[in-house]
């Protein structure tokens, strides 16, 4: 079954040198449980491609549709609740809040999104760092954390509404080589838990222990090659 599909999805900025189309004529599918890694160069189009599929950008043209939802037609309001159920997003500098504990990090999306049950919450994030090997450091601000800390803790958060969908931007980028791999190794557990993992890096090797490959280079996907793990 087709979690993601994108039908001719173009994107367009506008740039004092004229138009500069970042995604050009964009077809794809990703199938529910797939783990796929986005490569490409400084600029080819992995981030905007991301951002498409989480709703963080609209294309210019071209159909977006998650879990059977056309996200390219959502308002901001609509939109911000559908991420919020559907799509963990893990970002490279972590983006956690400095005045929270890893723990209430993890739980601010359960309270936006009102899920699941108040009573629930905290047991609910205690287990989410439990799963990312951080639940000692549950108390401390993220100011007191490594960055491979920080890391497990935004993942954890990720997947605190339990969404279908993880799609991360450079997770492993701001990482020592020993901390990535380590971090690698999470999604490649969450993956086989049957989450669906999107994750840009510039990283050929952890990109090659990923299900699935996607090559894209000036904004057009050159490459989509299927490991027979």
């Amino acid at each position: 079954m087709n979690l993601i599909e994108l039908t001719s999805v173009t994107k367009s900025f506008q740039t004092d040198a004229g138009p500069f189309l970042a995604l050009k004529d964009i077809n794809l599918r990703v199938e529910a449980g797939e783990f796929v890694a986005i490569i490409g160069k400084s600029g080819s189009g992995k981030t905007t491609l991301i951002n498409m599929i989480t709703g963080l950008d609209r294309p210019s043209s071209g159909e977006i549709r998650v879990a059977g939802v056309e996200v390219h037609k959502l308002g901001e309001n609509a939109l911000a609740a559908w991420r919020g159920r559907t799509i963990g997003v893990v970002f490279q500098f972590f983006q956690l809040l400095p005045t929270l504990t890893a723990l209430e990090n993890v739980m601010l999306p359960m309270d936006f999104c009102a899920t699941p049950a108040f009573q629930e919450r905290r047991a609910r994030a205690m287990e989410l760092l439990s799963l990312m090997e951080i639940e000692g450091h549950a108390h401390k601000l993220p100011a007191r954390l490594s960055g491979g800390q920080q890391q497990r803790v935004a993942i954890a958060r990720a997947l605190a509404t339990d969404p279908p969908i993880l799609a991360a931007d450079e997770p492993t980028g701001n990482l020592d080589s020993k901390t990535a791999a380590a971090v690698f190794a999470m999604f490649e557990r969450l993956a086989g838990l049957g989450k669906t993992i999107l994750m840009v890096t510039h990283d050929p090797d952890l990109a090659r222990r990923a299900e699935r490959q996607l090559h894209i280079a000036d904004g057009v996907i050159v490459n989509d090659v299927k490991e027979h793990l």
